[in-house]
C-alpha cells in the first residue's frame, strides 16, 4: 500500500505540471513540527500544512494548516470579534510594522516586499518597516508557512520557509491571516458551498477542516477563487479529494495566484477603508512594478 501511495503521488506530481491534477502532499519532518507541504498550481508552489507538533516551538501550536496559536489559547471564535485588528491611523490608513529576517536572499526579500506592498495598491493597509513599534509582524524562515490570526502583540512570527513559501500568493495568504482572516472553507456557511470528505483526510489532521460558527463574513459571498481557500486534495490520505464544491463539483478551488476581488473587498470592509471604491489588483511577476491596479467604479 505504501508503494502504491508513492506511485500515485508521483503521478499527481506529473499531471500537476500539466495543470490537470492540482495537489501532491509531501511529508517533511523537522525537530519541532511535522508538516505537509502541498505542491500546487503550475508553478509547483509548496504550501505548508503543519499539524500539531511533537514539540512546541516557543510554546506555539499550528492549527488549521497554517494558523499558529499559543498553546492553551482556544480558537473557537473569529479573532476580529476579540478585538485583534491593527489600529487605524488618523489619516485613514492602517500601518502594520514588519521586520524581515536576514536569512533571505535579496531576491526572496524583494518577493516578500512585493507581497507586502501589494496591499497598499488595493486597500488602506500599509505594511511599513519596523522602527521602534512594540507590535509588529516578524517575518522569519521557520518550519513551513504559518501566521497568527490578527494582531497578537509584540513581535508575532509569520513564517515563510525559503523552501516553498516565498511566492506571491502564499505571502498574501499569510499576511491576510495576520490581518485577521481565516480560511475560506471555515466560514459558517461553508456547507452550502463545499462538502468535506473526512474519510479521505489524513488521520489526526481533521481539525484543519473545522467550521467556525458565526464567522464574520462581512456581507460577502463564498469565494471559490479566494487566495484563502484550500485546494481539492488538501491533507488527502489516499489521493482522493477532501473538499468538493457543491452543487457543481467541477468548480476550481485553491488555485489562486493572488488575492481575489472578494479578498480585497473584505479587507476594505473589515478595516473600514475609505476609498469608496473596489480595487482590482492584478499581479504579474514579469512586471518591474510590484502590481498593476485598475480602479473599478463599484462601491463596496
Amino acid at each position: 500500500p505504501t508503494l502504491m501511495l508513492v506511485c500515485c503521488s508521483l503521478l499527481h506530481s506529473f499531471y500537476d505540471r500539466l495543470g490537470t491534477i492540482p495537489r501532491l502532499l509531501i511529508s517533511v519532518k523537522s525537530t519541532y513540527m511535522k508538516c505537509k507541504y502541498q505542491v500546487h498550481n503550475n508553478r509547483f508552489l509548496q504550501r505548508s500544512f503543519c499539524h500539531v507538533a511533537d514539540k512546541d516551538e516557543n510554546d506555539l501550536k499550528v492549527m488549521f494548516g497554517d494558523i499558529v496559536v499559543y498553546t492553551g489559547l482556544q480558537n473557537a471564535d473569529p479573532c476580529t470579534a476579540r478585538g485583534c485588528l491593527w489600529p487605524k491611523s488618523s489619516d485613514g490608513n492602517v500601518y502594520v510594522p514588519y521586520r524581515i529576517s536576514n536569512e533571505y536572499s535579496q531576491r526572496e526579500r524583494d518577493t516578500i516586499i512585493q507581497g507586502l506592498q501589494s496591499f497598499s495598491r488595493c486597500t488602506c493597509i500599509r505594511f511599513t518597516p519596523r522602527r521602534n513599534q512594540r507590535d509588529f509582524v516578524d517575518i522569519q524562515c521557520r518550519s513551513g508557512c504559518y501566521s497568527f490570526v490578527g494582531r497578537r502583540g509584540n513581535g508575532q512570527v509569520l513564517s515563510l520557509n525559503r523552501r516553498g513559501c516565498v511566492y506571491h500568493s502564499i505571502i498574501q495568504h499569510e499576511l491576510l491571516h495576520a490581518l485577521g482572516f481565516n480560511h475560506e472553507q471555515t466560514r459558517s456557511d461553508r456547507d452550502e458551498h463545499v462538502r468535506i470528505l473526512l474519510q479521505n483526510v489524513i488521520r489526526g489532521t481533521e481539525h484543519n477542516f473545522w467550521k467556525i460558527q458565526n464567522s464574520r463574513n462581512l456581507g460577502t459571498p463564498y469565494d471559490y477563487n479566494s487566495v484563502m481557500h484550500y485546494g481539492r486534495y488538501a491533507f488527502s490520505s489516499n489521493g482522493q479529494p477532501t473538499i468538493v464544491p457543491v452543487p457543481n463539483p467541477d468548480v476550481s478551488i485553491g488555485r489562486a495566484n493572488q488575492m481575489s476581488p472578494t479578498d480585497i473587498l473584505r479587507v476594505n470592509r473589515l478595516y473600514g477603508c475609505s476609498t469608496g471604491m473596489n480595487w482590482d489588483c492584478t499581479y504579474n511577476p514579469n512586471w518591474p512594478a510590484i502590481s498593476k491596479c485598475q480602479l473599478k467604479k463599484t462601491g463596496y
